[in-house]
């Protein structure tokens, strides 16, 4: 019975020793890299965009079947979800290792 009635410590009085050896799993560069392949993934969808036809009587396969929406867009959001790959599996340095 007497284990019944120890006192564990407060959780607030070790929280700086807790915040120090915290590790986040991203670092500010990892959050830079995600940053920038969402801006390469937009800007492939915002490629794709337009075709409208003034008159939706007529077909323009030139506009809609172009190079920028059939072949580059695809390659610039492909290489924006890679850039998301890595910056989600960059592991962070450990000051071990500087």
């Amino acid at each position: 019975m007497a284990d019944n009635n120890k006192k564990t410590p407060a959780r607030g009085l070790n929280s700086k020793k807790e915040e120090k050896n915290k590790i986040f799993p991203f670092t500010k560069s990892n959050y830079l890299f995600m940053i920038v392949g969402l801006v390469v993934i937009i800007i492939g969808y915002l490629l794709m965009i337009g075709g409208k036809s003034p008159n939706l009587n007529e077909f323009h396969p030139n506009q809609i079947y172009s190079f920028r929406r059939i072949t580059l867009s695809p390659i610039v959001i492909i290489i924006g979800v890679l850039i998301e790959i890595y910056a989600i599996m960059k592991k962070p340095k450990t000051e071990e290792s500087h």
